[in-house]
């Protein structure tokens, strides 16, 4: 692997197509050892040869470096839209994301309030804990979602978080239907919390982003929240070119 990414740091450092010889003699490699990594790289598309023979960098590398721009571009945009949401209904406003059989906070927004959030950046809780949670394997099938759940599925601090996979399931299938979950007290005591799901192109769910808020808040006024955090995520899907506007 170091000698996989010495080849390609060299290619990358000098900007133009070199020989197999120039890069074994600039990283200091055996011939022979450089020969096979070479070959390799170029199977799986990560290195090219132009009609001269000379290495240059692959098209699978180009993907990823627009995977990883494509990425910057979207927290970029969700932490904007994050901030403006924050503003518009003055309680704390998160972007999170999926960390495997978690959740993860990937951006926060103090709200104007006294009211402490316990999740801060960098939180992970189980995905059955959250209204996030549900939207961020909304958009799998059942069944790989209830093996996600029996998995994954834990009781929460305040053991209000559901724990059936079955129920948890069709739950999370409901609320990115309805592009809206909302959870409250399920893992933090007098916490709600009002998710909509953030979808690219494809339709897949990429994060959420959610307002925190005191439950009590959630009876007296939830249209003006929902209303609110919906088309919130509705504008990031638009700025990204994920929804036709």
């Amino acid at each position: 692997m170091d000698r996989a990414l010495q080849v390609i740091d060299y290619l990358y450092e000098t900007g133009a197509p070199a020989g197999a010889y120039a890069i074994a003699k600039a990283i200091k490699a055996p011939l022979s050892t450089v020969y096979v990594i070479i070959d390799d790289l170029v199977e799986k598309n990560m290195l090219a040869r132009n009609s001269e023979g000379a290495i240059w960098l692959g098209a699978r590398l180009y993907h990823y470096g627009l995977a990883y721009a494509r990425s910057l571009d979207f927290m970029s945009v969700a932490t904007h839209e994050m901030h403006d949401l924050c503003r518009e209904v003055g309680e704390t406003v998160q972007v999170c994301g999926r960390d495997g059989d978690h959740m993860l906070v990937l951006a926060m927004a103090d709200g104007p309030s006294h009211f402490q959030v316990a999740s801060r950046v960098g939180t992970r809780i189980p995905l059955n804990w959250a209204a996030s949670g549900r939207l961020l394997v909304g958009h799998l099938p059942e069944a790989e979602r209830i093996s996600l759940f029996k998995r994954c599925a834990r009781s929460s601090p305040t053991g209000r978080a559901e724990i059936d996979p079955k129920t948890l399931s069709d739950s999370a299938g409901k609320a990115f239907d309805e592009k809206l979950s909302i959870q409250v007290a399920e893992s933090d005591y007098a916490v709600a919390c009002i998710a909509s799901p953030i979808c690219d192109r494809d339709g897949q769910c990429v994060a959420t982003i959610s307002i925190v808020l005191p439950d009590q808040k959630v009876a007296s006024d939830e249209s003006r929240y929902t209303d609110h955090v919906r088309a919130s995520a509705e504008r990031i899907e638009k700025v990204m070119g994920w929804r036709s506007h």
